[in-house]
Order: C-alpha cells, then structure tokens, then sequence
C-alpha cells in the first residue's frame, strides 16, 4: 500500500500495546502524536532508536506530544524489550501489519541479494487533528529522536 501524504488524515489503527491495553489512533486526537516504525525488537538500531525516543520522552510530553513505537513484534517480546531497556514509550504490537502496510511501511527490503519484506524504519508526526505533519522515511538513528522533537516543537 502506498504511504500517505504530509496533510493527510493519518490512518488509525486499534493494535494491542505492551502495557496490557489497546490504542486507538484516533483516541489520542488532541494531541501531537510521534509513530516511529521500526524493524524489530532488541536488534541494533532498534534499540538506539527506542532508548532515543525514550530519554526525550519528558521533553517530548512538554511539546504534548505522545510517542508511540510500532513494530511487528509480539506483546510479550515488547514487555522484555522495555524491561530489558528501561523504555517509556508506548510500543504497540502489530503481528498482523495491517498498521504497517496503511501507513505504507511494509516494503520489500534487499540484504546480500536477497529480497524480503520488512519493515522501513519510518517516523511519522500527527498534529493535534490527526493529519501527518512531517514524515521521515529510510531513517537513520543517530539524531533522529531529537529532530523529531525540534520538529514537535513547533507545531
């Protein structure tokens, strides 16, 4: 699926998180929110990336913005992951990727000339009436969490 557009309406979603809940997108409309993508739990850039987003999360909640990490990755691997981390944010657990492929993340991906599907590490920023304001595709971890939250700012 194609991803959508900066102004559009971001496409909610209803997906089991690690803390024993559920979120609804749409639930946090409101409120800026920050969707970060990414491959999979506990691996390299992964953890950068969380523990990033996670020693930014009071900067991050001053801007009122929510962060919430996407993978596809189970409940349970998440629980170990934040526990084995110390991570704050939301991490939400889409098994069936049917949040992954609305926001056009699911991608075929090549490693030594192999091909499979994968994640694309993606962040996205929703503004407070739940259009996309800025999205970073093709991420890389280094600075990444802070200029989303420069970005956050001045929405």
């Amino acid at each position: 699926m194609a991803q959508p557009a900066i102004g559009d309406i971001a496409p909610d979603f209803n997906l089991p998180e690690d803390l024993n809940g559920t979120l609804t997108l749409s639930s946090l409309r409101g409120q800026k929110v920050v969707l970060f993508f990414y491959p999979k739990d506990d691996t390299s850039g992964c953890t950068k990336e969380s523990i990033a987003f996670s020693s930014l999360k009071a900067e991050f909640e001053k801007a009122d913005t929510v962060i919430v990490g996407i993978s596809p990755d189970t409940v349970a691997k998440h629980q170990k992951f934040r526990t084995k981390h110390n991570l704050t944010t939301l991490l939400v657990a889409d098994e069936e990727r049917t949040a992954l492929e609305a926001y056009g993340v699911w991608v075929q991906k090549s490693m030594y000339g192999r091909k499979y599907m994968g994640v694309e590490r993606t962040t996205f920023l929703i503004d407070r009436e739940g259009k996309i304001a800025q999205i970073w595709n093709k991420v890389k971890v280094a600075g990444h969490a802070e200029a989303v939250l420069a970005e956050a700012q001045t929405l």
